[in-house]
């Protein structure tokens, strides 16, 4: 029965890293839809999200079967509500992969980022796109470096994010009110993105350590 359980541990560690990588693979092709304004690629993005929301579905029932018939304790406990816990962060992420995808189709054959600024949604995009790789070969392979990776990337996503603000609310910023809200939007999305990245590393340190770290931010 021990060996049992242990296998179905496994796949629940398995199927955590199966679904980091269709996040990773939405998210590189919703950042060069957005970017290059490429309604196929756009849309491809935003037909293929319920294969993510499915895998997380069948994962958590996984887990919850897991939960009812086998009563783990200590750290068995731990790995098994972390894992419901981190599916719903790779869900929101293809969540917001989707959103990004479906603001390059809602602008086709237009830009979504207005000309001034689209060097630094550039950089926010390419910084997601390492963001979902690190997710992943964290769960592939938990380790306090790639947690310190994820935390310095946000940092950096952050005052990306700061900036685009900064830039749209300045008196010099020239752009129609729809690109403003685009571009708050767009932002937002790729800001938000890595805080689940940030919050998937937390539950990741939590199963290392047993420690929760309160002061580390989502």
């Amino acid at each position: 029965m021990r060996e049992l359980f242990q296998q179905e541990l496994q796949e629940l560690r398995d199927g955590l890293v199966a679904i980091s990588e269709k996040v990773a693979s939405a998210t590189e092709r919703a950042v060069t839809a957005f970017n290059n304004s490429d309604v196929a690629v756009a849309e491809q993005v935003i037909a293929e999200d319920h294969v993510i929301d499915d895998a997380v579905k069948e994962l958590d029932e996984k887990a919850i079967a897991i939960l009812a018939r086998q009563s783990p304790v200590a750290s068995d406990l731990r790995q098994v509500v972390s894992t419901l816990r981190i599916s719903a962060s790779l869900e929101r992420m293809g969540d917001l992969a989707t959103h990004l995808a479906q603001l390059a189709r809602y602008r086709f054959p237009e830009k979504v980022a207005p000309e001034g600024i689209r060097p630094t949604f550039k950089k926010m995009g390419k910084h997601d796109i390492e963001m979902a790789g690190l997710v992943m070969k964290l769960l592939k392979n938990p380790s306090e470096k790639t947690i310190d990776k994820i935390r310095e990337l946000d940092d950096e996503i952050d005052e990306l994010h700061l900036s685009v603000f900064e830039t749209v609310l300045s008196e010099e910023f020239v752009a129609g009110n729809v690109s403003v809200v685009d571009a708050t939007l767009a932002s937002r999305y790729l800001e938000r993105f890595a805080d689940h990245g940030v919050s998937i590393a937390k539950k990741v340190q939590y199963l290392l350590t047993g420690e929760w770290d309160a002061a580390s931010h989502d």
